[in-house]
């Protein structure tokens, strides 16, 4: 006991707590969020998102070779397309924003990890992630299973494009399965699926929403999304996801979910990753301007916290300052 046992002996100088670090964040950790618009030409930026625009598909080269040369795990892409309707079909369209913008970042760097982010709200004029119908109230619901048709065919298109692998965020029962049956049966057996497997009907998508223009016209996500309070049902998700075929899992939000990161981490083998979320992000952002805290060191800690809690990879739209910063 003291004074023999010191534990700040380990804390003493820069080496020495490098040396016996138990948790690192580096550049490859990191997935960037990217949004391709098919209806512009120059970048529009997101006013609730500093740092981050919606882009013309014509950027995604540019994009690509950015990431890789700044070393980062990969990216994820969103799609906004100039026509939208209720059933999301524009999600399928081979011609679309998110297949070409794959197309061209495989061209201009195949070194690089694409992932496609698999969902129909950026699609539908709804904003609701499927197929509508009404309920025995008369109430307007998603349609589950209808829904998993217009996934797995939007999942096909994505890897067809050249996606490395495909990410379905929507939430809907047995959609990770509708979707390996499909890249199964055409000869996809190859291309990945991350599923959005532990999802939470979160306040803190609000800014992505603007980014995605996905903002649900009525009501909220709350009756296919998870509810905040649950833990156990965190599991039960995860568990299904893996007998449907899923090679990835996924916690989204991040920072106020690291006990879910944590359980989910130690529930399963399956690469996890966590998505820092826009919320997250626009939070750091806004106190930084607000002279309230240093960015660099917030982030960094930010990011570090998740890696801490078991995550392998972070979904984050903090994925180029972080690199530049630990390259620095």
């Amino acid at each position: 006991m003291f004074p023999t046992i010191r534990p700040r002996r380990l804390r003493r100088t820069a080496s020495l707590r490098r040396l016996v670090r138990e948790a690192h964040v580096e550049p490859s950790d990191f997935i960037l969020p990217l949004f391709f618009s098919e209806a512009l030409d120059e970048a529009r930026p997101v006013a609730t998102m500093p740092g981050v625009s919606q882009l013309p598909v014509r950027a995604a080269a540019e994009q690509a070779k950015l990431a890789r040369d700044l070393g980062l795990g990969g990216v994820i892409l969103f799609g906004l397309p100039k026509v939208k309707d209720a059933h999301g079909e524009a999600a399928c369209d081979p011609n679309g924003p998110v297949p070409r913008a794959v197309a061209a970042m495989k061209d201009a760097a195949p070194e690089l990890c694409v992932i496609t982010d698999t969902c129909v709200d950026e699609y539908t004029d709804h904003g609701h992630c499927g197929i509508l119908k009404k309920d025995s109230r008369g109430e307007m619901v998603v349609d589950n299973d209808a829904t998993l048709d217009v996934l797995a065919r939007s999942a096909l298109v994505q890897a067809k494009a050249g996606a490395d692998v495909v990410a379905p965020s929507d939430m809907m029962d047995g959609r990770v399965g509708a979707i390996r049956t499909a890249l199964d049966q055409n000869g996809l057996e190859d291309i990945a699926i991350l599923s959005y497997a532990v999802k939470y009907a979160s306040s803190f998508y609000g800014p992505v929403r603007d980014a995605a223009d996905c903002a649900p016209k009525f009501g909220d996500r709350s009756g296919y999304q998870m509810d905040p309070a649950n833990a156990r049902e965190a599991l039960r998700e995860l568990e299904l996801d893996e007998r449907e075929g899923a090679d990835m899992v996924m916690v989204k939000p991040a920072l106020p979910y690291l006990d879910i990161v944590a359980k989910v981490r130690e529930k399963t083998n399956l690469p996890v990753g966590a998505y820092n979320v826009s919320g997250e992000y626009a939070m750091i952002k806004a106190a930084a301007q607000a002279g309230m805290l240093d960015e660099k060191r917030a982030t960094l800690e930010a990011l570090l916290s998740i890696r801490r809690a078991g995550a392998d990879f972070i979904l984050t739209y903090h994925a180029i300052d972080a690199a530049r910063w630990l390259g620095a």
